[in-house]
């Protein structure tokens, strides 16, 4: 019996956990990924990997510099009312696909708390299918009435290969701009 068990817990994968938000008190948009991947883990910073179009596009959106470092990438967000966050807190997932985060093992973000320490946000934006779907599954059935938009995004990932980074810019461009 004691073999069997020792089989399960060696076939678990390790568990993840991802980061705090990103935010400004004042925050209007909201972006969420599903969990960091395996090079943003590793570096401690969200969408660390060389080929992901997080930052290029982020940067061509809001106006700033793609190559600065991480500290003053992240205050050009704070700056434009933007946050960022990830919808899991924690997860077993081998490597860095969504595809392979077990279903099992989900503990999602406390985003009814930080919903409501952040009033002011308007707009949520799903970056990936992954994402939209662990929130819409896992947290907005437990959160408090609220209008908000919800924008579904294409994955800025590299694994993304289906749009090109020209369609994702497009979307991206309309969602992280605000109306006046």
């Amino acid at each position: 019996m004691q073999r069997q068990a020792d089989t399960a817990v060696a076939d678990r994968s390790p568990q993840v956990q991802g980061f705090a938000p990103v935010a400004a008190a004042d925050a209007r948009i909201l972006v969420l990924g599903s969990m960091p991947g395996v090079a943003s883990l590793r570096q401690a910073r969200y969408y660390a990997h060389p080929r992901n179009a997080f930052w290029p596009i982020a940067a061509q959106v809001l106006g700033f510099d793609p190559a600065a470092d991480y500290a003053r990438r992240l205050q050009a967000l704070r700056s434009a009312g933007v946050a960022l966050w990830d919808v899991l807190r924690a997860c077993e997932r081998p490597g860095s696909l969504d595809a392979d985060i077990r279903v099992d093992t989900l503990v999602p973000n406390d985003l009814a708390a930080f919903l409501g320490a952040h009033p002011r946000l308007v707009r949520v934006c799903f970056n990936g299918a992954k994402a939209a779907s662990l929130y819409r599954r896992h947290v907005l059935p437990r959160l408090p009435q609220r209008p908000l938009q919800y924008v579904d995004l294409p994955s800025t990932s590299p694994a993304h290969a289906a749009a090109s980074v020209g369609k994702k810019l497009a979307g991206w461009r309309e969602a992280l701009t605000m109306p006046a």
